[in-house]
C-alpha cells in the first residue's frame, strides 16, 4: 500500500518535468539558427530545418511557431512563403535542408521569388524612344507658303515714301484702281494690255518672251505663280503706275550681245535697261520685284522722273565682262544697277528725282549704283547691301540730298561715297566686314511722308527672307 503523501510527490514532480521540456521546444524554435532545444524533443529538429528558412530574409517568422503544441509546428513552415519574396532563388539553398518535417518542404515555397525575372520584359520599352520622328524638321520648308497662287496675287505691301506723296498733278499712286483684272501670257498680249492711259489691272503669267514693252499711265501689273518677264520695260512720260511681284529679267544674261540693241563699239552701255524711267514720269511704285541682268542698267530712273517708291525688291547680275567698246568696263561688266539723273546739271531735273529705297538687296555681282544720284532728295532706309566684289555702294552726286539710315552693309567696299558736290547724312546703320567710308555728315533732308524705320539690327534677315516676288 503506497503512503499517500508519496504519490502525491511524484505526481508533482512528474508534472513540473514536462513542463520544463515543453518550454525547451518553444526555446529552440525561437532561434531556430541554434537548434539547442533539439536534444529535449525529437520535434525539435525540425525546428533545425528553419536554418534553410533564415536564408530568405522573411524567414524569420518562424520564431512564432507554437512548436510545442505536437505536429502544429508545420504550421509555422507556411510562413516560409512570405519570405519567398526575398533575394530571389537564393532562398532555394536553404529549403533543401528541411527535408525532414512538414516544416521543411514550406521552405520551397520561397522558391517561388524567381518569378520576380519577369520584370526583366520591360526593356521592351526602349522601342518607343523611336517615336522621336526627327524627320517633322522639313516643316520649315513650309516658310515658302507665301508664294502666290495661279489666280490670285499676295495682298500689296503698304505703300510708304514718296510715291505716297501728292504733286504733280497726281495725289497719290494707285494704280489700275478697281479695273477688273486680265490675265496676261504672252509678251505680246502684254504689250497690248500695258499701253495708253486707261486704267488696267493685268495679272501676267508664266514666262514671257523678251520684247520691248512700253506701260502707259493707271496701270497695274501684278506676277502670278512665279512669272517672268524677259527683255524690257519702259516708262516714259507715264504716271500712276504700280509693278509687283514680278520677276523682270533684262536682255544682258552673262552677255550683254544678247541685247537687240547692243553697239560693239560702244560695249554694254549701249544696250537696254531691264527697266527704264525717264521722260518726267512720276508717281510710281516697284513692290516685291526681282529685276537683274540689264544690258544697261537694272532700273534707271532719269529725266525729270519724280515721286517714285521702291520697296522689297532684289537686284543682281549674272557674271559677266564688258571687254570692247570705247565705253567698256572691262571686269566689271558694266554691273551698275541703279542710276538716277543721267548727267550733271540737267534742267529738268531740278527739283525733281524724288526717290524712296526701302526694304532693298542690292545682291549677287553687282559693282556699283546702289543708287547713283543725282539731283533729288534720295531717302534709302533698312536697305541690305551683300554684292561682295564691288566698287562702291551708295552714292551723292551732284546737287542731290541723301538720307541713309538703318541699312546694312555686309562684305562690300566703299558703303558710301558722297560727293564733294553731293550731300549724304548717314545714321543707325550697320557695317560688317567692310572696307572705305563708313560715314557721311551732311544735312540730309527730312522726308515730308510718314514712315517708321525697323531696327537695323533685324534687316538683313527681313529682307533676305522678304525681298522679291511673294
Amino acid at each position: 500500500m503506497r503512503h499517500p503523501i508519496r504519490a502525491t510527490l511524484l505526481a508533482f514532480l512528474l508534472a513540473c518535468a514536462c513542463q520544463g521540456a515543453e518550454v525547451n521546444v518553444d526555446a529552440g524554435g525561437s532561434g531556430g539558427a541554434t537548434g539547442t532545444g533539439g536534444t529535449t524533443n525529437s520535434g525539435g529538429k525540425g525546428g533545425n530545418g528553419g536554418n534553410g528558412g533564415s536564408t530568405g530574409t522573411g524567414g524569420i517568422t518562424n520564431t512564432g511557431g507554437t512548436v510545442g503544441t505536437g505536429g502544429a509546428t508545420s504550421t509555422g513552415g507556411t510562413g516560409g512563403k512570405s519570405g519567398s519574396t526575398g533575394t530571389g532563388g537564393a532562398t532555394q539553398t536553404g529549403g533543401t535542408v528541411g527535408t525532414g518535417g512538414a516544416v521543411g518542404t514550406g521552405g520551397k515555397g520561397g522558391s517561388t521569388g524567381t518569378g520576380g525575372a519577369a520584370g526583366a520584359t520591360g526593356v521592351a520599352g526602349k522601342s518607343g524612344a523611336a517615336g522621336a520622328g526627327a524627320a517633322g524638321h522639313s516643316g520649315t520648308g513650309g516658310a515658302g507658303g507665301a508664294t502666290s497662287s495661279c489666280s490670285t496675287p499676295p495682298a500689296a505691301s503698304a505703300l510708304v515714301g514718296w510715291a505716297a506723296v501728292s504733286g504733280m498733278g497726281v495725289t497719290t499712286t494707285t494704280g489700275g484702281g478697281n479695273a477688273t483684272p486680265q490675265t496676261v501670257t504672252t509678251e505680246s498680249a502684254l504689250a497690248s494690255a500695258a499701253g495708253g492711259t486707261g486704267a488696267a489691272v493685268i495679272y501676267v503669267k508664266g514666262v514671257l518672251s523678251a520684247g520691248k514693252i512700253s506701260v502707259g499711265s493707271n496701270k497695274t501689273i501684278v506676277g502670278l505663280c512665279g512669272a517672268e518677264i524677259h527683255g524690257h520695260l519702259g516708262l516714259s512720260g507715264s504716271s500712276n503706275v504700280i509693278i509687283r511681284n514680278v520677276k523682270i529679267v533684262g536682255y544682258g544674261v552673262g552677255n550683254c550681245a544678247l541685247d537687240p540693241d547692243y553697239d560693239s563699239s560702244v560695249g554694254c552701255s549701249s544696250g537696254n535697261d531691264a527697266v527704264t524711267v525717264n521722260s518726267a514720269s512720276h508717281h510710281l511704285w516697284f513692290d516685291h520685284c526681282d529685276i537683274s541682268d540689264g544690258t544697261d542698267g537694272n532700273l534707271d530712273i532719269t529725266n525729270g522722273s519724280d515721286f517714285v517708291t521702291v520697296s522689297w525688291t532684289k537686284f543682281h547680275y549674272t557674271s559677266r565682262s564688258d571687254n570692247s567698246g570705247n565705253d567698256s568696263t572691262g571686269s566689271e561688266g558694266h554691273r551698275f544697277s541703279n542710276l538716277i539723273g543721267a548727267s550733271d546739271g540737267l534742267s529738268i531735273d531740278v527739283g525733281h528725282l524724288n526717290v524712296t529705297w526701302h526694304h532693298d538687296w542690292w545682291a549677287d555681282n553687282v559693282n556699283q549704283r546702289m543708287p547713283r544720284s543725282r539731283a533729288g532728295k534720295i531717302h534709302l532706309f533698312n536697305n541690305l547691301f551683300t554684292a561682295a566684289g564691288d566698287s562702291y555702294c551708295t552714292n551723292a552726286g551732284d546737287g542731290t540730298h541723301l538720307l541713309v539710315e538703318s541699312n546694312v552693309y555686309s562684305g562690300v567696299k566703299a558703303p558710301l561715297q558722297p560727293d564733294s558736290n553731293g550731300d549724304m547724312l548717314a545714321k543707325n546703320n550697320i557695317f560688317t566686314n567692310t572696307s572705305g567710308t563708313t560715314t557721311a555728315n551732311g544735312t540730309g533732308f527730312s522726308p515730308t511722308y510718314s514712315y517708321t524705320p525697323d531696327a537695323a539690327s533685324g534687316i538683313q534677315a527681313a529682307v533676305q527672307a522678304g525681298a522679291g516676288p511673294q
